[in-house]
């Protein structure tokens, strides 16, 4: 699995969930398809007068979801920005071209409500929960730096085991300190919850 392979899983699910913030603080969620992908990210299409529009252009930040029928998870959190004013027809072209639906929601020239948006710079969390043990890894997009997630094991561990027998994946190896396999690790705190001792602290 790399990033391309997340980005053409999400291509394949095709309706991907977006979450934005409104003004109000208040989570928003929509469904996008009209969206073309390259190796660099992805761009999107809406209309001008969409709330939808009116909080990407407000602060950006958004996060698009898609989910397999192998039961794999892949989240994509980034900025969206619009796309340069001259690049605009070619890039709604170009999603119309691919999602000829979209020719009877804007019909002939109405199209030129749209605005596209990239998203050129983020993570992409892949997480498949159909096999065992289940497998994550995240990539970064663009110049975006990877942040850190789940848990460690600390210096402070006495290697008494418990963390191990309370991990519902099976994935914390013994050592000195124990340690977690994080492409293997739900995120779930039971390492953290029964740790008699303290040792296992969040990564980030």
């Amino acid at each position: 699995m790399d990033l391309q392979a997340c980005l053409k899983k999400l291509q394949y699910v095709g309706v991907l969930a977006f979450a934005t913030v409104d003004g109000a603080g208040a989570p928003q969620v929509r469904n996008i398809s009209a969206i073309h992908y390259e190796p660099d990210g992805l761009y999107f299409f809406t209309a001008r007068g969409k709330d939808f529009c009116r909080e990407l252009l407000a602060d950006g930040r958004v996060q698009v979801l898609g989910y397999t029928k192998y039961k794999e998870m892949i989240r994509l959190s980034g900025r969206a920005i619009p796309v340069a004013r001259e690049e605009q027809r070619m890039r709604i072209d170009q999603i119309f071209a691919e999602q000829p639906y979209l020719a009877n929601v804007y019909p002939g020239d109405t199209r030129e409500i749209g605005i596209v948006f990239a998203i050129r710079e983020g993570q992409v969390e892949y997480f498949h929960l159909g096999v065992h043990p289940i497998f994550r890894q995240t990539y970064a997009l663009g110049a975006k730096a990877v942040a850190p997630k789940g848990f460690r094991i600390t210096e402070a561990c006495i290697g008494c085991g418990t963390c191990a027998a309370h991990c519902p994946q099976g994935c914390i190896a013994e050592g000195a300190p124990f340690r977690i396999e994080q492409e293997h690790c739900l995120h779930c705190g039971s390492c953290q919850e029964h740790c008699p001792v303290g040792a296992v602290e969040r990564r980030a």
